[in-house]
């Protein structure tokens, strides 16, 4: 019991808070039990989609929260209170998964998968880098968190804390929960509906269902596609019997990022576009090339390049990130590695978008990869882009092709004793955020890419740029006209009689400037100027030129590697093609 010493002193304060501010508290606690319901609420009822995140959504009844509070009425106070925090976190998480489905939704038209996906956040902090700058990407990183946090605790905060209300109500709470109970199935068997959205709910528990069920498909995934990988029917293929055809040509494959078929289709973007590959077309054939150009669907969207990329020279289906992982820790046969294997090329690859070692490169059949650190640049980064694909292909012609294209008594002693070449590159300009961009400049003037510093300052930023979708697709459709221009005037330049080029797009650009309903479609198209390099694909049925047709065949982009090595592989009465002189 207070002493008289304490009594006194109570009195003499006004006893607690509470005591002193009665009406105040109640109000206090009365708007905090409406926020608790109001949160628990919307975390119900949340789509996973930005396109369904509409009022009418939130006009419903959770059947959820019907069950949730039915079984804490039941439980002992004990196990109601362990019950309740459990069933917080739990909703803490859900929440947060469908604000990363959101994410990845408006992104990469998927939603989040919560076995392989983590390892991608890291890239969307690098984009915000690129798009923001350093220090408020750091900023945003850490609000991340800190919602994330929040969104745990106060959701479990929410949750204990009308468990503790129902308890004390429990006769008020009982019928409240039977009432709306039998209106949830009223609204069902009648099929109620506001706004067009059912008011009965259950979209919670059938979200938590389809992420039980994407778990288990992934982890059974990743056995079945082990016994997959290893079926490989080109395997055992002996070296000289492999692509036949395009002995002593010049091969170079080639991605152009985020070039997808909306680049061409678009109303937006496809004029310009467009018009860049019918000029090509036109300078190409001038150059006595011919082309053949078709679609391929793309394994990824929107981003993960390497998905894409490995799907086009594996012949599997890479659509996530533990199939990369099984399929270039093993010894599947690559595109890059069939030219390997057969001992008749010099393989590399030009990788500007590397900044750091890249082990794959010895899965690819690579005998050298030419990362960022190793093409000499010295001019600025154009947001995520390390450097122009100008300065790329510039960089390769002077790194490797020059070697064994030189004029002169010694270019004639290299030709002799060099092997032609196969090259993989991967151009960046067309990564999003598509601003600053680089202009396409004379071959001559690019030197060590210095030239670059008062076209970066010149251009947009990237937070500019974003702010309107608009603009955001037409600086993409500027970003895909210049790497096709950079690409043309490459060949024009530096192609020769023996030079064979196939360049696609590794994947469709973010939803923001395909539509949430894109296709994964991307072009695909094989340049040459030898006709009997593309006589050997007749069959396809591909659209002439540097512009696929509406109606030209789409295959899947993992089907590509066994066309391409039948197609080049030893046909009957006929013989290994011979270089032109």
């Amino acid at each position: 019991m207070p002493d008289d010493a304490s009594a006194g002193n109570d009195a003499a304060g006004g006893g607690t808070w509470r005591d002193r501010h009665p009406a105040t508290a109640r109000t206090i606690a009365c708007a905090t039990t409406a926020l608790s319901a109001i949160l628990v609420l919307l975390a119900l009822l949340l789509p996973n989609q930005l396109a369904l995140l509409t009022p009418g959504r939130f006009a419903r009844i959770p059947v959820e929260g019907i069950f949730g509070a039915a079984l804490l009425l039941v439980l002992p106070p004990k196990t109601r209170r362990v019950a309740a925090a459990l069933a917080g976190a739990g909703l803490g998480l859900l929440t947060v998964l469908n604000l990363l489905d959101i994410g990845f939704n408006e992104t990469l038209g998927r939603g989040f998968n919560p076995v392989f996906d983590w390892s991608l956040l890291d890239d969307g902090e690098s984009f915000l880098q690129d798009s923001i700058g350093r220090a408020k990407a750091i900023g945003v990183a850490i609000g991340a968190l800190a919602l994330v946090l929040a969104l745990l605790v106060v959701m479990t905060l929410a949750i204990v804390r009308l468990s503790n209300l129902m308890a004390r109500h429990s006769a008020t709470a009982t019928r409240t929960t039977l009432v709306l109970g039998t209106v949830w199935v009223a609204c069902t068997a009648l099929g109620v509906q506001v706004a067009g959205v059912p008011v009965a709910a259950e979209s919670a528990a059938g979200l938590v269902q389809n992420r039980a069920q994407q778990v288990r498909a992934s982890l059974e995934d990743e056995q079945a596609f082990a016994k997959e990988a290893a079926a490989d029917a080109f395997r055992d293929t002996p070296g000289d019997q492999l692509l036949t055809g395009l002995r002593g040509k010049d091969v170079i494959f080639t991605f152009i990022e985020s070039y997808g078929r909306s680049a061409i289709e678009d109303p937006l973007v496809a004029p310009g576009v467009d018009a860049a590959l019918a000029d090509g077309t036109k300078r190409l054939r001038a150059a006595g090339y011919s082309a053949r150009s078709g679609w391929l669907t793309s394994a990824t969207y929107g981003g993960s390049s390497w998905l894409g990329h490995s799907t086009f020279m594996s012949g599997l289906w890479i659509d996530n990130q533990q199939r990369y992982r099984t399929l270039t820790a093993g010894d599947r046969l690559t595109l890059t590695g069939a030219f390997k294997r057969t001992g008749a090329w010099r393989t590399v690859g030009i990788m500007p978008g590397l900044t750091k070692g890249w082990p794959e490169a010895s899965f690819y059949g690579l005998d050298r990869v030419y990362d960022s650190r190793d093409l000499g640049y010295k001019g600025p980064k154009f947001s995520w882009s390390t450097m122009p694909d100008q300065y790329a292909l510039s960089a390769f012609e002077r790194l490797e092709r020059g070697r064994t294209h030189a004029k002169g008594q010694a270019g004639k002693r290299a030709r002799q004793h060099a092997k032609p070449l196969m090259s993989f590159i991967a151009l960046t300009s067309s990564h999003n955020p598509w601003a600053p961009l680089p202009k396409t400049i004379g071959w001559d003037e690019i030197g060590d890419g210095s030239v670059y510093n008062a076209i970066e300052k010149a251009g947009k930023k990237p937070v500019d740029v974003w702010k309107h979708t608009a603009q955001v697709r037409t600086e993409y459709g500027k970003s895909i006209q210049y790497s096709l221009h950079s690409l043309i005037s490459y060949l024009q330049k530096y192609g020769t009689k023996n030079t064979v080029l196939v360049f696609l797009g590794d994947h469709q650009p973010v939803a923001k400037v395909s539509g949430d309903h894109a296709s994964r479609d991307v072009p695909v198209t094989v340049v040459a100027h030898d006709p009997a390099v593309l006589k050997r694909i007749s069959g396809w049925r591909w659209t002439p030129g540097l512009r696929p047709g509406p109606k030209a065949p789409v295959w899947r982009m993992d089907t590509f590697r066994d066309r391409f090595l039948t197609a080049y592989g030893p046909q009957p009465g006929s013989a290994p093609s011979r270089p032109t002189p």
